[in-house]
């Protein structure tokens, strides 16, 4: 490119289309002299627009200038409507996506602008009132470097990018990409909270949209997976599980809020882990890996596979659907087939722990069933020994792991070992190991022989009943 814009520290705007030759002063006629050009941004999609950020701090003066040229600086227009009268601008920029969206930073926070400056308003948020000094666009994120108070980051500013695309009751955003990366590596106990410490961007794929009124039916959200199989739905009514405080052994401050869908008006923002549903399992923990309010429940299903998903909103019967990519952590270098290996042994796994499971309540009914009756007349000594089987089928989460045994092979027991084994599949990106295929096999063996045990004492049962 051989046009280059500068701005000088005693208020002159200069202009060159060959590479610096010659320039040309193309000061706008009402900018005085020692106004300070703190930063000039040359349109990403005009070679004739440009944006200057001016202030006037050694001339006591505290109003904002922001000027745009649409004609290599021939014509310059003062555009800060909607930014108070005592904020001096110090940068402006032109988002590198969308013509006209336009990013400023004041003595105070930050402003964003839809109509190429016409208008602004305040994209302030939880930003702490502070001068910014910088700004910049890195891909779908702003950075902003501020006067003491560190660098800030407003993730995902793809919305952004669409607002004012639609005009219909609901609208369902496009999901900027997603890479499939992992909740926490920290393998330690968190930090405290009144410890100082940046915020990383939620895990998973953030998907916004937005009701333009409050919806009295129920409002939806479905992920399919590139077959157009469905992953995972979430409901407005969904009902998160009660949590009992005192059965926990962490603090709460550890725990992840439940994820819910609004069906409230605006603008919302819904985050999904980019996992299969959990698997049905007698035991749950929050792992030591916590973050603080960012910890989810364990287990989890397994991760999806990078590749390409559908999103589907339904509000009202009317549904609204958008693509989303999801890559690989650039940081693992596992291949794809030995991801798919993971995926599809961790997918085995929950599925075997569902399977147990539903056999396990089954005959948990059972049991209290006969509780209930007792044992009594001449059916008695029967019914205790069925009782004492169903107790054995049972079992408990404490006691043995080995398969060998009969406490090791009950169905608790071995939804407690399933579930064991996912979390060590699970424990990196990698192909599972030859031993833990092995461990599945034996124990897919166990169950299906407690399975086929359990299904001989229903039919003993239905027989008897005739």
């Amino acid at each position: 490119m051989s046009l280059i814009w500068a701005g000088t520290d005693d208020g002159l705007i200069w202009v060159t289309r060959d590479a610096g030759k010659n320039w040309q002063n193309v000061t706008p006629a009402e900018l005085t002299p020692w106004s300070k050009l703190a930063q000039i941004d040359s349109s990403h999609f005009d070679a004739e627009t440009a944006y200057a950020a001016v202030n006037r701090f050694r001339l006591d003066d505290l109003h904002p200038y922001i000027y745009r040229t649409h004609d290599s600086g021939k014509t310059w227009r003062a555009i800060v409507d909607g930014i108070p009268a005592n904020e001096p601008v110090n940068t402006v920029r032109e988002d590198p996506e969308r013509k006209g969206l336009l990013f400023a930073g004041t003595e105070r926070t930050v402003y964003v602008s839809f109509d190429d400056g016409d208008h602004w308003q305040s994209l302030r948020l939880n930003l702490p009132a502070t001068s910014i000094r910088d700004l910049v666009i890195h891909q779908d994120d702003i950075v902003v470097g501020t006067h003491g108070r560190s660098f800030w980051i407003l993730d995902d500013i793809t919305p952004l990018r669409q607002i004012g695309s639609f005009n219909s009751d609901a609208y369902l955003f496009a999901p900027q990409l997603t890479y499939r990366v992992r909740r926490s590596n920290n393998t330690d106990t968190p930090l405290p909270p009144e410890e100082p410490a940046g915020q990383n961007p939620p895990d998973g794929a953030v998907i916004d949209y937005a009701l333009k009124s409050a919806s009295s039916g129920e409002v939806t959200m479905e992920i399919a997976d590139e077959s157009g199989k469905l992953i995972r739905r979430f409901s407005s009514t969904d009902k998160p599980e009660p949590l009992n405080e005192n059965e926990l052994n962490i603090p709460t401050y550890w725990i992840r809020p439940p994820r819910t869908l609004s069906s409230a008006a605006g603008m919302h923002r819904f985050v999904w882990d980019l996992h299969y549903p959990p698997p049905e399992s007698v035991e749950h923990e929050y792992p030591i890996s916590a973050i603080y309010h960012e910890t989810p429940r364990y287990p989890l299903g397994p991760a999806v596979l990078p590749g390409e998903y559908t999103v589907r909103l339904t509000v009202g019967g009317k549904s609204y659907s958008q693509p989303l990519t999801v890559k690989t952590d650039p940081r693992v270098k596992t291949s794809s087939d030995g991801l798919r290996q993971q995926f599809e042994l961790e997918s085995n796994i929950v599925q075997s722990m569902n399977v147990d499971y539903e056999a396990l309540q089954q005959v948990r009914s059972l049991r209290e069933e006969l509780i209930k009756k007792g044992h009594t007349g001449k059916s008695a000594e029967a019914m205790a020994a069925l009782a004492q089987e169903l107790a054995e089928l049972e079992g408990k989460t404490e006691g043995s792991t080995f398969l060998s045994t009969p406490e090791g092979r009950s169905l608790t027991r071995l939804n407690v070992a399933l579930n064991n084994l996912l979390k060590a599949v699970d424990n990196a990106d990698t192909a599972p190991t030859p031993a833990e295929l092995e461990t599945f096999k034996d124990v897919s063996r166990v169950l299906d022989q407690q399975l086929a045990h359990w299904k001989e004492i229903k039919s003993m049962r239905s027989e008897k009943s005739q």
